[in-house]
């Protein structure tokens, strides 16, 4: 059994303004670059009000696990017959069009081919994902 936290003791929104609106230039020289925007909230009842900043802590790339259903077209060559092979078990089928074999990426990564990739990742239609 989870136990709720209480409610936040000032949970409205009154105003919220971005860095440099009049306002905000005392918290901006504080805060600096850091700083995303200062809120106003006001308690339940409107009788005590309190300020609250939003700031940047930390900064990075973004880290996306990648689609392991969008269809990409990877080559096998002739003489990897054991791989064409189980490729096709997992449901691969031979593209004439991109002389390559068409599987999801999770399929390929599953085959340890991932690196070969041909084209990049596309997204699968609904009634492929449906399949």
């Amino acid at each position: 059994m989870s136990v709720l936290p209480p409610p936040p003791r000032y949970p409205r929104v009154t105003k919220t303004l971005r860095p440099h609106q009049p306002g905000t230039l005392r918290l901006l020289r504080q805060y600096g670059d850091a700083l995303v925007c200062v809120r106003y909230r006001e308690d339940g009842r409107g009788r005590r009000r309190c300020t609250t900043v939003e700031l940047i802590i930390d900064e990075g790339p973004v880290k996306r696990r990648p689609n392991l259903r969008a269809i990409v077209y990877v080559p096998i060559a002739l003489r990897e017959s054991e791989l064409r092979r189980r490729a096709s078990a997992m449901g691969a089928t031979w593209s004439v069009e991109h002389d390559a074999w068409r599987m999801t990426y999770g399929t390929a990564t599953a085959l340890g081919i991932a690196g070969r990739l041909r084209q990049s990742i596309q997204k699968m239609s609904r009634d492929e994902q449906r399949r």
